[in-house]
């Protein structure tokens, strides 16, 4: 499947949502691939995943698009939500494009660009996680 197919496959409403953010994410993220990854859309560079979406539900909100910058708990534009804490990873759900700031999504994108934390070597590095940049950066211990 496609990434096209994928968003063709959401129900109206989360199908705009999903153009949209294909749209920023393919004009945001220079050089970038992209990909479904573990259910989703996700850009990748150098083969890291930088950001990506999926469509979910829950009872509280319905149906919903998750955006998730893999390094975004980093990033200095506030909005976004932390993960788990085991990663460095924030996301936002949208119920509606109308939802989306685009300008503050625009600075969501490029902050994943130059902020990025080595996902593609966890494994390799037994678990810590490095970030990407320098030889001499911080670690995050993954255990």
């Amino acid at each position: 499947m496609t990434i096209n197919a994928y968003n063709k496959s959401q129900p109206d409403a989360q199908q705009a949502i999903c153009r949209l953010l294909t749209e920023q994410l393919d004009a945001g993220i220079a050089g970038a691939t992209s990909k479904l990854w573990h259910g989703g859309p996700v850009w990748f560079l150098d083969d890291n995943p930088i950001a990506g979406y999926s469509v979910g539900s829950n009872k509280k909100t319905g149906t919903y698009v998750r955006v998730m910058f893999w390094s975004g708990a980093d990033f200095q534009t506030p909005g976004l939500t932390m993960g788990t804490g085991k990663f460095k990873d924030a996301h936002i759900d949208f119920l509606t494009a109308d939802d989306i700031d685009i300008s503050q999504l625009s600075r969501w994108i490029k902050e994943s660009t130059t902020i990025q934390w080595d996902y593609k070597n966890v494994i390799k590095n037994k678990g810590i996680l490095h970030k990407i940049g320098s030889h001499h950066d911080k670690t995050n211990e993954l255990h």
